[in-house]
């Protein structure tokens, strides 16, 4: 319940609060062409990552893997387009920082370790696929009683 105050109460009145402070220093005009701004150039951003995570989530598909981290920061790319929509300084900086692609993957590691989804010190880019085999041996066969 803590959470939820924090992000629908205090989240918005510490944006504003800065807001009000960046309008007072540059002034009123200049402070909504910089947010606006940022919200374009972000889902610009935010698009074009979002492009390269489907087209490496396809080509694992393609290669019959499982495209799961792809899928978790594609989630987290969805976040960050929410994030940097939102008016407001603390949001673009939260959201312009999770556009770097290894900390993006480094947080969504740490967050399936912490969830017991993976054992700490294993690396899924890394593991060989076992159980699909090289090559396919076909054959018949006669049951003989």
């Amino acid at each position: 319940m803590f959470i939820f105050l924090l992000i629908f109460v205090a989240a918005p009145l510490i944006e504003l609060y800065f807001l009000i402070e960046v309008g007072s220093v540059i002034g009123a005009l200049p402070t909504i062409v910089l947010s606006i701004f940022t919200a374009v150039l972000g889902g610009a951003l935010v698009r074009m990552q979002g492009f390269a995570v489907l087209f490496r989530a396809q080509a694992q598909m393609a290669n019959e893997e499982v495209p799961a981290l792809e899928l978790l920061e594609g989630a987290m790319l969805l976040l960050v387009g929410l994030a940097l929509l939102l008016p407001g300084f603390i949001t673009d900086a939260i959201g312009f920082i999770l556009l770097i692609s290894p900390l993006r993957r480094a947080l969504v590691m740490r967050w399936l370790k912490s969830r017991g989804v993976l054992r700490p010190g294993v690396n899924p880019e890394r593991t060989e696929q076992t159980t699909r085999p090289d090559r396919i041996i076909e054959g018949d066969y006669r049951r003989e009683d």
